[in-house]
């Protein structure tokens, strides 16, 4: 299914201010090889803003975007070569691939905060009011963050119904709550239920999880070090321009990659992903966009592990590397 995802633009001044970048190497860009987890759409705006701007050509890097979808698995093309680089979901595939010895590694995180959501008819007042309701849930939001709502809140797994990514079951149901993404499901539910409806969002609640991963594969980080870091942060540098710049360059290639994706869809993510510091919070906010921390990590670890979703035996520490972010890229673009 497609998913669905108002865009304050800022004052000009800002991409008006100076931006060092360094040359590229040589003549010819090096090639590299980017697959996402989806469609193309809001959620990958930085680094569609990155390509159309030319921030990874400033970077010497000739990106080329291979978009995901419904019957693409890109994230099994990264170990074996096929892609440098490849943006996952969130910090669980990370820990997955450490469970299986997958020679991949985690290099920056693009949001701080997943964008997972629950939905409910508006009168619900507190998240914990959402126990009483009948839950449309995915398999695989059961086997993640449901074990966390178990294990910490108390939710009940008799009063789950599969989610189908189909809003109609919710809609025809007063007494439901659904999963979704801030950036997207919340559209679907005004646009299609015709009102707003409560929101929220997993994070803020505390299942804490990195979320649009830069993965790469353990090789590239020891042999090309210098790429990665020039991927990261021209990415980085991506995210600043889309969220606070002029994201037209950027939206123009996602419906270039997308043709079923709306201007108005664009601008409800880009404002959501905003409103809520799904991009640029927390750490990041010195530490630049992409920031990872030891301490995010084990808390967020220790958390899965509680909840049964994780091993407590796995080396966590190998999922990802701090190498190439926290370098504060970038951050002179924030708003003032």
């Amino acid at each position: 299914m497609q998913l669905t995802r108002f865009c304050r633009i800022a004052a000009a001044a800002v991409l008006a201010g100076t931006l060092t970048l360094p040359p590229a190497h040589t003549q010819t860009l090096d090639k590299v090889r980017f697959g996402t987890n989806w469609v193309a759409e809001a959620e990958h705006g930085g680094f569609y803003q990155a390509l159309a701007d030319g921030t990874y050509a400033k970077y010497g890097l000739d990106v080329t975007i291979l978009p995901g979808g419904p019957n693409v698995n890109n994230r099994v093309l990264l170990p074996v070569g096929k892609l440098d680089f490849f943006m996952s979901a969130n910090t669980l595939q990370s820990f997955d691939a450490v469970e299986h010895n997958i020679p991949t590694v985690v290099v920056a995180a693009s949001f701080q905060k997943d964008p997972q959501v629950l939905i409910a008819h508006p009168g619900v007042a507190k998240f914990e009011d959402l126990k009483k309701l009948t839950l449309f849930v995915s398999k695989e939001g059961m086997v993640s963050y449901f074990q966390w709502l178990k294990a910490d809140f108390g939710f009940d797994e008799s009063k789950v119904k599969p989610y189908t990514f189909n809003v109609q079951p919710f809609l025809a149901d007063k007494h439901s709550a659904m999963q979704g993404y801030v950036t997207s499901e919340p559209y679907a539910i005004e646009t299609q239920g015709g009102f707003k409806p409560k929101v929220f969002l997993l994070a803020d609640e505390g299942f804490n999880a990195y979320s649009t991963l830069i993965e790469t594969r353990r090789d590239l980080v020891e042999k090309k070090p210098d790429l990665v870091q020039r991927f990261v942060d021209a990415s980085a540098i991506g995210w600043y321009r889309y969220l606070y710049g002029d994201s037209r360059p950027g939206n123009d290639l996602i419906k270039k990659h997308n043709p079923e994706m709306t201007d108005a869809l664009l601008v409800y993510s880009i404002a959501k992903m905003k409103d809520y510091g799904i991009v640029d919070s927390g750490d990041s906010l010195k530490l630049g966009i992409g920031a990872m921390t030891d301490a995010h990590m084990k808390n967020f670890f220790d958390k899965m592990v509680r909840a049964g979703v994780v091993k407590a035996g796995i080396d966590y520490k190998r999922a990802y590397t701090l190498q190439f972010v926290n370098k504060g890229v970038g951050v002179e673009l924030q708003p003032k």
